[in-house]
């Protein structure tokens, strides 16, 4: 079955609601993980955030949530070590997770001094409707009504969550083919398409790559620095810098790359790129 590719792997889906739509600007308001561990046990988790700032009136029209329901909540920094212990290393899955719910989340943490969580991979059921060719619209909401999901409580971090987990679910029953690879391949499909295959005629794959780390984490392909992992996995670091600086900060951190002299390097070649 293709769903074994999930087999022992810790899979949460994961939303927020938010102040608005800025990943830089823009706080959280409500955080829902939901989904099973490793051995299956299931894993239910939702919370209020208070997000230091009054609430747009257009944000609460969407969410429903308003300054009075989390007023006397926690600041995220409450909550900041039990999303980090569920997300790092683990199969996240969302709709439009890896643009906006994961560089939004990563802020708050960087907000609170503390690095982002890393997943194993990220599993975006947006990237996968739009690879899959499926009509649209390619909102969480239309692709439920599709597949026969219900979300009578759209915008609810939870039932979004849940929603989610549910359409994964049915693209790969329907579509088994792309999901009898590596989940991590899976993944790269999912950013890339199947641009490239290793050793083919279109170029080396990431195999072929001299390493930087002992790990394997960072590639050397000719002048350039290549991810071989994570949700930027097959992108130069170049192209990461401006789209995503806090990721930039958790990679040259020790829990991004471990190896001091190839942090080192990583760190010469993003400072050569930001001083032109």
């Amino acid at each position: 079955m293709v769903t074994e590719m999930l087999s022992g792997q810790r899979v949460l889906a994961l939303d927020l609601e938010t102040t608005g739509v800025s990943t830089n600007r823009d706080r959280i308001v409500q955080i829902a993980l939901l989904g099973s561990m490793e051995d299956d046990s299931p894993i239910t988790w939702e919370a209020l955030v208070n997000p230091q700032r009054p609430i747009p009136p257009g944000a609460s029209a969407v969410h429903g949530i308003m300054d009075s329901d989390v007023r006397e909540q926690p600041l995220f920094s409450a909550f900041s070590q039990k999303a980090f212990d569920l997300i790092d290393g683990a199969v996240i899955v969302g709709h439009n997770v890896r643009r906006f719910d994961l560089p939004l989340l990563d802020k708050e943490f960087l907000r609170c001094g503390k690095s982002p969580p890393e997943p194993k991979v990220v599993i975006d059921t947006l990237e996968l409707v739009r690879r899959l060719k499926i009509a649209r619209p390619h909102r969480l909401s239309a692709q439920c009504q599709r597949y026969g999901i219900d979300l009578r409580n759209a915008h609810d971090a939870a039932a979004d969550a849940a929603a989610s987990l549910l359409l994964l679910w049915k693209l790969m029953q329907e579509n088994p083919a792309p999901f009898r690879r590596s989940i991590e391949d899976v993944e790269s499909w999912l950013m890339h398409g199947d641009v490239r295959d290793d050793a083919s005629e279109l170029g080396r794959g990431m195999d072929d790559l001299e390493t930087l780390d002992p790990l394997g984490r960072i590639r050397i392909d000719g002048e350039g620095l290549v991810l071989s992992f994570g949700r930027h996995r097959g992108k130069d670091v170049s192209q990461i810098i401006d789209d995503d600086s806090g990721y930039i900060d958790w990679l040259l951190s020790p829990n991004g790359i471990e190896d001091d002299e190839a942090r080192s390097k990583l760190k010469e070649y993003i400072s050569s790129i930001r001083n032109g």
